[in-house]
C-alpha cells in the first residue's frame, strides 16, 4: 500500500470538484454549494492563485484532498496557512491519510517559516475533533467564527464610504 501527496493539476479539476461535493454531503451542507468547476479552477490555476489544493493518492487512486490558502498573523508578523477543506473518502479512512495531509501542510508551514496552521471544525463532528486533538490541535472555544454573506454582505457593503 502506498500513499503519495501532490499538488492538484488543471486536469484534476473534475475530481477536486467531486471531492468538494462529497465533503459538502458529509457535512450536510450540499445545499450551500454555488461554486462551479470553473470558479474553483480559476482560483487554483490562475497566474497568482488564491487557493491551493493537495491531493492524496492511495495506490494511485484519489483518496482525499486538502484545500487551503495563505492568511496572515499580525501578532506573529508572518503568514500562516488556513485549511479550508480536508476530506478523505470513506473507503480510504483509517489509513493515516488525513494525518499525512495535515503533516504535509505542517511541513509546508515549517519550510516557509509560516507562523501557524489553522482550520475550523463543525462542533457536532466528534470523530474529527477527537482526531485533531490527538494530533495536538488546540480547539479555540473562546473564539467564535463569523461570516457575512449574501444580502447581509450587500447591506454591509453599502456602509462603505
Amino acid at each position: 500500500m502506498s500513499l503519495s501527496i501532490r499538488r492538484a493539476r488543471l486536469d484534476d479539476i473534475g475530481v477536486v470538484f467531486a471531492l468538494i461535493k462529497e465533503l459538502a454531503d458529509y457535512e450536510k451542507l450540499a445545499h450551500e454549494i454555488v461554486a462551479t468547476e470553473v470558479d474553483i479552477a480559476g482560483a487554483l490555476f490562475c497566474e497568482h492563485p488564491t487557493l491551493f489544493c493537495d491531493i492524496a493518492e492511495w495506490n494511485g487512486e484519489v483518496a482525499g484532498f486538502a484545500v487551503w490558502f495563505v492568511n496572515f498573523s499580525t501578532f506573529a508578523g508572518k503568514p500562516g496557512l488556513y485549511l479550508e477543506d480536508l476530506f478523505v473518502r470513506p473507503a480510504f479512512r483509517r489509513n493515516g491519510i488525513g494525518q499525512a495531509l495535515l503533516g504535509h501542510l505542517a511541513a509546508t508551514c515549517v519550510q516557509r517559516d509560516w507562523a501557524r496552521l489553522q482550520w475550523s471544525v463543525l462542533d457536532w463532528n466528534a470523530p474529527s475533533i477527537t482526531f485533531y486533538k490527538s494530533l495536538g490541535a488546540e480547539l479555540m472555544d473562546e473564539w467564535t467564527l463569523c461570516k457575512v454573506t449574501g444580502q447581509a454582505l450587500a447591506r454591509l457593503a453599502e456602509k462603505a464610504p
